[in-house]
């Protein structure tokens, strides 16, 4: 089953990422507290938003996902910022639901596109995306500020 997240998924939420981050060994990165997944999904003006699998009544997974928008397209996306599902629940079509979930939220609002990144490493999940229809494109590279480099630009 998908559905959206509610206000009383923020712990279960945070603990996804954190074995997200684990998965990714990328746990020393994370300082979001269920405080701060609560106020940002559930506050009163929420600008990132997540759906979440539950197997026979089990948590099983989450897609946290926001709004971005195309200026050649003239149309706002999605962008899915995390798909998780926890190995023990993986191969039950779990992921591509919550994908689908997603993809059915893009056409339903006439948005332009749907986008998300995935690690160059992970190579079951680019196989994953790719069987979707999903294409990589490798001529788009990441940037990212953050920490001193973003207090530095701000401050100039």
């Amino acid at each position: 089953m998908i559905r959206p997240a509610r206000p009383q998924d923020a712990v279960a939420i945070h603990a996804l990422i954190g074995e997200l981050a684990d998965y990714e060994k990328l746990r020393h990165e994370v300082d979001a507290t269920p405080a701060d997944i609560e106020r940002d999904l559930f506050g009163t003006n929420p600008r990132v938003f997540a759906e979440i699998a539950q197997w026979q009544g089990e948590l099983a997974g989450f897609a946290l996902w926001f709004y971005n928008y195309s200026t050649f397209r003239g149309r706002h996306g999605v962008y899915l910022e995390d798909l998780f599902v926890r190995p023990a629940w993986r191969g039950r079509g779990i992921g591509k639901a919550l994908i689908v979930t997603l993809a059915r939220r893009c056409a339903a609002e006439g948005l332009a596109r749907f986008q998300w990144s995935v690690l160059d490493w992970n190579t079951p999940a680019i196989q994953f995306y790719q069987s979707l229809g999903a294409q990589l494109t490798p001529e788009w590279l990441g940037c990212r500020l953050e920490g001193d480099a973003l207090k530095k630009l701000a401050d100039a």
